[in-house]
């Protein structure tokens, strides 16, 4: 049996975020004295995406999200559109069968469905992969690629 899905603080509200426009400037969804320039969030962005694909991610994915602080939530946001995939907060009862693939922290990761795949960011196995990984765009031929493996 597995566990149940549990609240993330996000909303239910499921959906592809568009891309930006070639030079439109884009806002950082992070606001603060202390937030990042949105050149380095869109840097870390490709490196999640990029990360996603490695572990199956394509255009046709549901991708969960659950207790992310906010950074880390408007960063795998972003990561989860440049692939093409739908982001949903683990609250959705109703993607519970379309979604294979999660993002979380060690801390919300106990009290999440076994039916899915999760990618724990604060996992040292994946802040290395994250930290070694490129943060080039994610180009149409690794996306592609994504969409054979499926």
């Amino acid at each position: 049996m597995s566990k149940p899905i549990t609240p993330s603080g996000d909303t239910c509200c499921p959906g592809r975020a568009q891309h930006t426009p070639a030079g439109q400037r884009q806002r950082s969804a992070v606001a603060g004295v202390d937030a990042p320039d949105p050149r380095e969030l869109d840097r870390w962005s490709n490196r999640l995406a990029r990360m996603l694909v490695e572990q199956g991610a394509s255009a046709e994915s549901w991708i969960v999200t659950a207790g992310l602080p906010p950074l880390e939530r408007a960063v795998t946001r972003w990561a989860i559109a440049k692939i093409g995939a739908t982001a949903t907060p683990a609250v959705c009862t109703d993607t519970r069968g379309r979604a294979h693939l999660g993002v979380t922290t060690r801390a919300a990761r106990p009290g999440l469905s076994e039916n899915i795949t999760w990618l724990v960011l604060d996992d040292r196995a994946t802040l290395v992969r994250y930290l070694t990984g490129s943060d080039a765009p994610i180009t149409d031929a690794e996306l592609s690629t994504a969409d054979r493996v499926r």
